[in-house]
C-alpha cells in the first residue's frame, strides 16, 4: 500500500530508480566487488576469489538480503552473507575482508549521489537554456518593475528572465564545485585507521575508488564526514529556492488583477471543483510547496555531522529519508520549472495596461534625472517631482499634465520633453544590452 506521495504523485522514474532499494543493493554489491578486486591487486586476497565475488554479485537478490536481515538485524552483514552464499570454491570467506559497514554503505551512497547529480545537472542545463531563450525572445518587452509590491520604473521581461538564468548558472557552478567533495568513498575500516588492511590500506582505498569511478577521502573515521553531504543538501535547498522565487513571481503576475503571464492550461484542465472559470497556477504552487520540504532537510543533515566519537548510528535512519526525498523532490521541482517556463503564456495587452496604470507616475525618476541634467539640483528636482506626483495621485490627473502646470518644471522641460520622459519604452537603460551580453556568455560557458 503506497503511503508517501513520492510513491505515486511526485518524482521522475529515473531519480526514483537511483534511490530505490534495488539500486541501493546494486551499488553496495558493486562496492564489495571493487574492494575484492583492489585487495587482489595488492595480493591481500586470492585473485580467483576476487573474480568469483565479482561474478557472484549478479545472483544476489533483494528478497534474500531482506530474509537474512530479518534474522540477524544487521543490514550490511545481511548483504555479506547473501554474497557469500553465491560464491563457489570457498571464495565467500574473502567477502568484505578488512572493511567496516560504512566503508561499503557510504561509498555506495557516493555512487548514488553521483548518479543523482548527473540527472539534476541535465535538467538544470535544460532550464538554463529555456531561460536564456526566453530572455532573448522578450528582451524588448517592456513591463512594470515593482518594488514593495508597488509599480516602479519600467524593466523588461527579458531582463527578468536573464536574472533568473544568471542565478541558475551559479547553481550549476556550485554543483560542479561540490561534486568532487560529495562523491567520495572510503575504505578505512573500523574507526578509520585501516588497521585490518595493514600497510596496503591507502592503496586499497585508492584502487577501490578507481574501480568505481569516484574520489577517495583523504582521512575519515568510521564514516565519511557529513559536511560533504550537508553541502549537497544545502545546494538542493538553494536551487529549489530559486525555483520557489520564480514560482512566486509567476503566481503574482498571474493574479486576475495583473494577468500579465499565465501557466499553460490544458483544454480539459479543471481549475476548481466549484468555480468553473478558475485557471490556477498549480504547477508554480507545487514548486513553492515542495521547496519548503527540501529546505527542511538542511538541519537534519547538518546534525548528521555531529556524531559521537568516531561514529554512532543516528545519521543512518535520518539519511534513509533525507537523501531520497531531497533528491526526488528537487528533481521533480526542476522538471516542473522546465514545464512552466517553457510554456509560459504572455498577455501583452495587460502588460501595456499595467504600464499605463499610474498615468505616468511611474516615470517620475526619468523626469527627476532630466531636470537634474538641465541644471536643477538633484535634491530640488526630487522635491519638484515628488510634489507633482502627489498632486497627480490625489487629483487623478495624468502626471504629464501636472508637470506642465508646474512652472518650476515647465521652465526646463517642454511638452515634447515631458511626453518623451513619461514614455516607458524610452526608459529601460541597458536592459536589452545586458540580456544580449549575458546570453552570449552563458551559451558559450555551458554549450547551450
Amino acid at each position: 500500500m503506497a503511503i508517501h506521495p513520492i510513491d505515486y504523485r511526485y518524482g521522475t522514474a529515473e531519480m526514483k530508480h537511483v534511490w530505490s532499494q534495488e539500486n541501493r543493493l546494486i551499488k553496495i554489491l558493486q562496492t564489495e566487488a571493487a574492494l575484492a578486486r583492489a585487495e587482489a591487486d595488492m595480493g591481500l586476497i586470492p585473485a580467483d576469489a576476487a573474480e568469483i565475488i565479482f561474478e557472484s554479485i549478479a545472483s544476489v537478490k533483494t528478497e534474500r538480503v531482506d530474509e537474512i536481515e530479518a534474522e540477524i538485524h544487521h543490514d550490511m552483514m545481511a548483504v555479506v552473507v547473501a554474497i557469500s552464499e553465491q560464491c563457489r570454491d570457498g571464495a565467500g570467506k574473502w567477502v568484505h575482508f578488512g572493511a567496516t559497514s560504512n566503508d561499503i554503505l557510504d561509498t555506495a551512497t557516493a555512487l548514488q549521489i553521483k548518479d543523482a547529480i548527473d540527472i539534476m545537472e541535465d535538467k538544470l542545463k535544460t532550464l538554463l537554456r529555456i531561460l536564456v531563450n526566453q530572455a532573448e525572445a522578450y528582451k524588448h518587452m517592456v513591463c512594470c518593475g515593482r518594488t514593495h509590491g508597488q509599480i516602479g520604473v519600467p524593466t523588461t521581461y527579458g531582463l527578468r528572465f536573464a536574472i533568473w538564468a544568471s542565478e541558475i548558472s551559479r547553481h550549476l557552478d556550485r554543483l560542479y564545485q561540490l561534486t568532487p567533495r560529495a562523491t567520495v568513498g572510503q575504505m578505512t575500516g573500523a574507526v578509520g585507521t585501516q588497521a585490518a588492511f595493514g600497510k596496503a590500506g591507502i592503496l586499497i582505498q585508492k584502487l577501490t575508488m578507481q574501480h568505481l569511478g569516484v574520489g577517495a577521502v583523504d582521512v575519515s573515521n568510521q564514516i565519511i564526514q557529513r559536511d560533504r553531504h550537508a553541502e549537497f543538501v544545502m545546494w538542493m535547498a538553494n536551487t529549489v529556492t530559486t525555483l520557489d522565487k520564480i514560482g512566486i513571481e509567476i503566481r503574482t503576475l498571474q493574479r486576475s488583477e495583473i494577468a500579465e503571464v499565465e501557466e499553460s492550461f490544458g483544454k480539459k484542465q479543471v481549475g476548481s471543483s466549484t468555480m468553473p472559470h478558475k485557471r490556477n497556477p498549480i504547477k508554480s504552487e507545487q514548486i513553492c510547496g515542495l521547496a519548503r520540504i527540501v529546505r527542511a532537510m538542511i538541519e537534519p543533515e547538518l546534525l548528521n555531522n555531529t556524531l559521537w566519537d568516531e561514529r554512532d548510528l543516528t545519521n543512518s535512519s535520518c539519511e534513509r529519508v533525507v537523501f531520497p526525498e531531497a533528491c526526488v523532490l528537487t528533481d521533480h521541482i526542476l522538471k516542473l520549472g522546465i514545464s512552466v517556463l517553457e510554456n509560459l503564456r504572455f498577455y501583452p495587452e495587460n502588460i501595456r495596461r499595467n504600464l499605463e496604470l499610474l498615468r505616468g507616475l511611474n516615470m517620475g525618476e526619468a523626469v527627476m534625472i532630466e531636470l537634474a541634467k538641465r541644471g536643477v539640483g538633484r535634491q530640488e528636482a526630487h522635491e519638484l517631482v515628488r510634489t507633482a506626483a502627489m498632486k497627480a495621485h490625489d487629483t487623478g490627473q495624468h502626471f504629464k499634465n501636472v508637470l506642465l502646470e508646474t512652472p518650476a518644471v515647465a521652465r526646463y522641460l517642454t511638452a515634447t520633453d515631458i511626453e518623451n520622459l513619461v514614455n516607458p519604452d524610452k526608459y529601460i537603460g541597458t536592459a536589452v544590452e545586458q540580456v544580449e551580453v549575458l546570453a552570449v556568455k552563458l551559451r558559450e560557458a555551458y554549450s547551450l
